[in-house]
């Protein structure tokens, strides 16, 4: 086989995913879940009985957590939803420059400069 019949690759994918399935009896309160395709917060859930047509329903109530919405859902209990890999890491506002670039830092001592301030007002707050 010759080299020119190797394909070359420029980047690949170790095929990670953002979210992994959970039974929804399984989650609990402060716990994280996707509804309607928006990461959440779960804030409370409440399962019904087993009724006469089958499975016991879980209903979630929980805010995103990017826009702090309120969401709800309601899955039967043994079903699979989806749940998202979420880590959180606290920074510390060093600087905000002219530009509104802003310096942080994490616990580790690392610094991060690429950020830049949101233009909306309402989001600046």
């Amino acid at each position: 086989m010759a080299d020119d019949d190797v394909e070359q690759f420029d980047s690949a994918d170790a095929g990670a995913s953002k979210t992994y399935p959970s039974q929804a009896g399984s989650v609990r309160k402060d716990g994280h879940i996707v509804i309607k395709g928006r990461a959440c917060k779960v804030i409370d859930v409440s399962t019904s009985k087993t009724g006469k047509h089958g499975h016991a329903k879980c209903h979630f109530i929980a805010t995103d957590i990017f826009t702090g919405k309120k969401m709800e859902d309601l899955t039967p209990s043994s079903h699979n939803l989806s749940v998202p890999h979420v880590t959180r890491t606290d920074y510390t506002l060093l600087d905000i420059s002219d530009d509104g670039f802003v310096s942080l830092m994490d616990d580790a001592g690392t610094e991060k400069s690429d950020l830049q301030l949101p233009k909306d007002d309402d989001l600046r707050r």
